[in-house]
């Protein structure tokens, strides 16, 4: 017979946990399946003693939205497990259009819908609803191939097997993020099904911006090419083109002079966002994020790489002392006096940043790689 866990993290949710533990022990019964219910809590209330008294597994206290599923999925034994809030706010008595699909094989992860679906009055802040939800999903959907209409709907439901696929490692709200990106990494058949949305009792735990831009982190760390990478290389080739043009062509005269400043200020942008993408995409590799990738990218991660990474940048570091050096010689001998040098300065000011930066990337990357195996 197959047995079906429902996880529910909680946080002060003693008005509401009792008639969502009833409609989860009602599906129970629909089905005819062995279940358990799992709260894990975080309550300064009644909630996990009101959920252990009606015979839910209490774990806790689990802080973090991330952490309490992390532990809650960890300790479920179902053949199929299902997610949802302890606020009622998802009808767990809506399950039947995630288990009936999951059982009949049709899919491996379904995802609720509340675009799709119904939202009650006052049940999404109109913010969420029609600009930052459609934005984060169209995000997500343009970056990993994903067809989802709300990435951010906290009802879901998955096999035992498919959860085990997933490395969710995540602690906080991205939590929401990475199981769809590790679903769809691992080639999981996602399903979408409508369902209704219904407003809180207590107020809510959400912070828009900055739950938001965790999300939007949290999908650069996966992908550090599309976010930094490519628009880095192509700030810093521009800055190339304009600087070197304007010096090959002998052009930095006064009316040139602000297309010069432009050209370099590129350079440095440029070379500051390449930087930081190689920083996520270091982590993410000794994180295990895209094992599948690791061969090819890793190539430039090895200490060898590295070092002439450390070596053209001091060579570039070095030039741009150098000039700068030439410009200090040039107004000791005149004297101390004015001094018409400033291509020259800033000439140097963005070779001792692009040569600094590349050694603190070298130095950076390094100790990063202190932690993974040598041979990469």
């Amino acid at each position: 017979m197959p047995s079906l866990s429902i996880v529910m993290p909680s946080m002060n949710e003693e008005e509401t946990i009792r008639i969502c533990i009833e409609k989860a022990q009602s599906i129970f019964k629909k089905y005819g399946i062995e279940g358990e219910i799992i709260v894990a809590d975080n309550s300064s209330d009644r909630t996990a003693e009101i959920a252990a008294s009606m015979g839910a597994k209490v774990i806790g206290p689990i802080k973090g939205y991330g952490n309490a599923y992390l532990k809650g999925l960890a300790e479920a034994k179902g053949d199929y497990i299902a997610i949802a809030d302890a606020d009622n706010t998802y009808d767990l008595l809506e399950l039947d259009k995630f288990l009936d699909p999951l059982m009949a094989g049709e899919a491996d992860f379904i995802m609720g819908t509340r675009l799709k679906g119904d939202i009650k009055k006052g049940a999404m802040p109109w913010l969420h609803q029609y600009i930052g939800n459609p934005f984060l999903t169209a995000i997500l959907n343009l970056l990993f191939g994903t067809r989802i209409s709300d990435a951010h709907c906290g009802m879901r439901a998955f096999t035992k097997e498919a959860l085990e696929k997933m490395n969710l490692k995540t602690h906080g709200m991205e939590l929401a993020s990475e199981m769809v990106i590790e679903a769809a990494k691992c080639g999981l058949r996602i399903k979408e099904v409508p369902i209704t949305y219904y407003s809180r009792r207590a107020p809510s735990k959400l912070r828009s911006f900055q739950d938001g831009w965790r999300h939007i982190r949290f999908m650069m760390l996966y992908r550090p090419l599309p976010f930094l990478f490519l628009p880095g290389a192509v700030v810093f080739v521009l800055g190339v083109l304009i600087t070197g043009s304007l010096l090959l062509t002998g052009d930095v005269a006064e009316n040139r002079f602000h297309s010069f400043i432009l050209g370099c200020m590129l350079l440095i942008l440029g070379g500051q966002a390449l930087s930081t993408g190689g920083y996520l995409k270091t982590y993410g590799l000794i994180r295990g994020m895209y094992p599948n990738n690791k061969g090819n990218t890793t190539k430039w991660l090895n200490y060898h790489s590295l070092e002439k990474e450390l070596f053209a940048g001091s060579i570039i570091l070095v030039a741009g002392l150098l000039l700068g050096l030439k410009v200090v010689y040039t107004w000791i001998s005149s004297g101390y006096g004015s001094l018409s040098e400033v291509k020259s300065a800033v000439i140097s000011m963005v070779f001792a940043f692009i040569g600094l930066q590349m050694i603190f990337s070298a130095i950076i990357l390094s100790v990063m790689l202190l932690e993974v195996d040598t041979d990469w």
